[in-house]
């Protein structure tokens, strides 16, 4: 990994560091997310403050935050579903186009699943487009694999998603004697 990169969670009072990186992903890729750029846009930023408190405190859900040099560069999601299974997953992932080469994106899905193993997570979910070739060659190479899950994409009906886990180690700690 490149020094100059580093991934924190989001901080309570990020929100306006939250909608510039998801207003800029939508802008590059608008085929890959759930919302559209217009409603990013049209949404008060309040929405985006009262997610960055969220999910800078939630043990369900959260965001991490890639920066280059001090300056955002990346985003991710994690969280557990409500299912009784309380299943892991990554979502939303977006890197700048500038830094991808610096390998971003693998310390952001990295250190979203040591959060989630760290919540008691085995496994790590992400639903990928199967149009999206490039993320799905991304994920395959971290580790990801079919579940054989499908299903119809929310925002193209006519697309569909495949479901990938990974297997992740739980963090084992040691009490002190």
């Amino acid at each position: 990994m490149n020094p100059s990169l580093t991934v924190r969670r989001i901080a309570a009072e990020e929100g306006a560091v939250f909608r510039e990186l998801r207003t800029a992903s939508l802008r590059e890729a608008p085929y890959a997310f759930g919302e559209t750029l217009d409603d990013a846009l049209a949404a008060d930023a309040s929405t985006y403050d009262d997610t960055a408190r969220k999910h800078a405190t939630s043990r369900d859900i959260a965001s991490f935050i890639l920066y280059t040099e001090g300056h955002p560069a990346g985003l991710i999601g994690a969280c557990f579903d409500d299912s009784a299974a309380r299943r892991a997953f990554v979502s939303e992932l977006w890197v700048a186009p500038a830094v991808r080469h610096l390998r971003g994106g693998e310390l952001l899905v990295n250190t979203a699943g040591d959060w989630l193993s760290d919540g008691g997570a085995t496994e790590v979910y992400a639903w990928i487009a199967d149009a999206n070739r490039t993320a799905m060659r991304f994920y395959e190479a971290l580790g990801f694999g079919p579940t054989g899950e499908h299903t119809r994409s929310t925002r193209a009906p006519d697309q569909w998603e495949s479901l990938l886990v990974r297997h992740v180690a739980q963090q084992q700690y040691l009490a002190a004697p």
